[in-house]
């Protein structure tokens, strides 16, 4: 289990495991690396727990990828210490630590057949192992892989999912201490996409090691992780859960990476125990609980309300708080509408707040009939719901 604890300077946070006796997979300490002037990560420290499937998310140029390859030793601190199973791997080469790397375009070879490629790393070993234990070891994973019959293939031969697969394979015969996954379902389509980051749980589990994925893509992080580490110019702007970071974000970054979400610009007002008041850009006072973890509220200072589209009720342009069971009620006209499936979102124009995006479950969309483009309506939630965050 990981303990979040903030540090003094900045808003970078430290993950540590809780129970002291257990060794971390993964531990930055202060690590710093510098290409130039360019501070690609800047005084990182976490732990990674063993056995954990966890996520560095964030935007491009935001350190993540060099996080994963400091860790797999294609790049080494400016300063600090990286740790590998509880020792430190500082100036240990890539093929000396205990970590396989899955390549966004997986880097298989073409010329190569499918049991030929899985079987690479075994011929690199000393002393290598014999032809019929290699055999056993490259049909164990291609049946744990399921492509069995996929032996004597070809790479080319193969769709994208099937040669993710292999790459899997091949970086799991060796049995590393850690997994490093660096975006390899960003080739994928969607479907195929969903249906791997289902395959690649089941394999996290089935085998027991840690997996470390890095991605720009939040929806692939929250599905799939046990922990994420949200990372901002070389820094972790915040550590935790999926759950954690989508209903307990620190700061507007944060809530903004992670899923949809509608923000209330402007002024603190009043800060009453556990409720921040804001006045908005319009002159309108609207209320929420700070988020867990987020740095104190000044009146008169910055801040924004953040109200994830689910939790906002929409009704007809007559309905009030009473109807809705809200505390805040906005008229407002339906300026488009998506038909998702499972819900349907609408894009709402407010005369108080601007646009704002709204997901009205089916359920409801049949006890009030649904809405089209044009329609006036009234859209609302509970104050409790929603959040006060720092920018």
């Amino acid at each position: 289990m990981y303990q979040i604890s903030n540090i003094p300077h900045g808003s970078t946070y430290v993950s540590t495991l809780k129970d002291p006796s257990l060794v971390a997979d993964i531990e930055f300490k202060d690590v710093t690396k510098l290409y130039g002037d360019v501070r690609a990560v800047d005084g990182m420290s976490l732990t990674i727990e063993r056995g954990s499937f966890f996520s560095f998310l964030g935007p491009s140029g935001c350190g993540k990828t060099t996080s994963l390859r400091l860790i797999a030793g294609f790049e080494h601190p400016t300063q600090g210490g990286v740790f590998i199973g509880g020792k430190s791997v500082i100036g240990v080469p890539p093929h000396k630590r205990p970590v396989n790397m899955v390549f966004q375009h997986y880097a298989l070879f073409p010329h190569m057949t499918v049991a030929e490629n899985i079987g690479y790393g075994l011929r690199q070993r000393t002393p290598r192992p014999s032809k019929p234990e290699m055999a056993r070891q490259i049909d164990e994973m291609l049946e744990m892989v399921q492509m069995s019959g996929f032996r004597s293939r070809r790479v080319w031969e193969m769709s994208g999912g099937q040669q993710q697969r292999v790459a899997l394979a091949r970086a799991l015969i060796n049995r590393p201490t850690v997994l490093l996954l660096d975006e390899p379902l960003a080739a994928l389509d969607r479907k195929l996409r969903r249906d791997m980051q289902i395959e690649l749980q089941t394999l996290q589990r089935d085998v027991g090691i840690t997996f470390i994925l890095v991605t720009h893509d939040q929806e692939e992080a929250l599905s799939m992780s046990d922990r994420i580490c949200i990372m901002r110019d070389g820094k972790i702007a915040q550590s935790g859960s999926p759950q954690d970071l989508y209903d307990r974000p620190v700061n507007r970054y944060v809530a903004d990476f992670v899923g949809k979400t509608n923000f209330i610009s402007g002024n603190v007002s009043r800060v009453n125990g556990t409720a921040v008041s804001i006045i908005s850009e319009r002159g309108q006072e609207f209320s929420a609980n700070p988020s867990a973890g987020t740095q104190p509220f000044n009146v008169g200072g910055h801040a924004n309300i953040a109200v994830r589209p689910e939790l906002i009720v929409i009704g007809a342009s007559t309905a009030s708080t009473e109807d809705m069971h809200t505390d805040v009620a906005l008229k407002g006209r339906i300026k488009n509408q998506i038909f998702l499936g499972e819900h349907t979102e609408y894009l709402v124009a407010t005369d108080g707040i601007g646009d704002v995006l709204v997901l009205s479950p089916k359920h409801m969309e049949h006890s009030n009939g649904g809405f089209a483009p044009g329609d006036t309506v009234t859209i609302g939630w509970k104050n409790e719901r929603a959040l006060a965050l720092v920018d």
